[in-house]
């Protein structure tokens, strides 16, 4: 049973996410905040799998509530749903610490796809926002400066494999999922742009 605390200032939001999540045998409500402030303390009272974290909210604000519950090292995963489908929202956000951004006018499966996908560890992103995601951070790498080693003839990697290399990979970077890793890998210029 996946656990969700919902967290946005308009209380119809809630209740339409609410009903959404009840009516699914996986899912389960543990709580609602109006606040990012209110979003940290139910946290930490319910530690739930997944918390759909409105951006705009009185006080503090969900990117600030993100990184402070982030921090805190909980297990728990953040998904921003918001209105505003803003490239320096979802750059905050990620960097802040969510698990993925999705846009409020996303049909109710992909909001629960997108809820299921965080839960169990990966990354969502809001399809509006990948392509401008990638391109920002392909703008501000500096270009390659030796050419791609030559691709091997036969490759084979268990798919097991992978997973064991990609977990410690999270493990030893501190990175929470693929997509914190790959921040994390722009960000220190160890990847670049083919």
């Amino acid at each position: 049973m996946t656990t969700v605390l919902i967290a946005d200032d308009q209380p119809m939001q809630r209740f339409g996410f609410r009903m959404l999540l009840e009516s699914q045998d996986d899912m389960t409500v543990v709580g609602e905040a109006s606040t990012g402030t209110e979003a940290i303390r139910l946290v930490d009272r319910h530690h739930p799998d997944v918390v759909l974290m409105d951006i705009r909210m009185p006080g503090l604000d969900g990117i600030e509530a993100t990184r402070r519950i982030i921090t805190t090292g909980a297990r728990t995963r953040i998904l921003i749903v918001t209105t505003f489908d803003l490239d320096e929202y979802a750059y905050d956000g990620l960097r802040a610490g969510a698990s993925g951004f999705l846009v409020k006018d996303a049909q109710p499966e992909e909001l629960l796809s997108g809820i299921r996908a965080v839960a169990a560890g990966d990354a969502v992103v809001a399809p509006s926002l990948t392509r401008r995601l990638l391109d920002a951070y392909i703008h501000h790498l500096p270009p390659a400066t030796t050419p791609p080693p030559p691709p091997a003839e036969r490759l084979h990697l268990a798919e097991s494999t992978v997973k064991t290399h990609v977990g410690r990979i999270l493990a030893k970077t501190g990175t929470r999922d693929r997509v914190q890793a790959v921040i994390l890998a722009y960000d220190t210029q160890l990847v670049t742009p083919a």
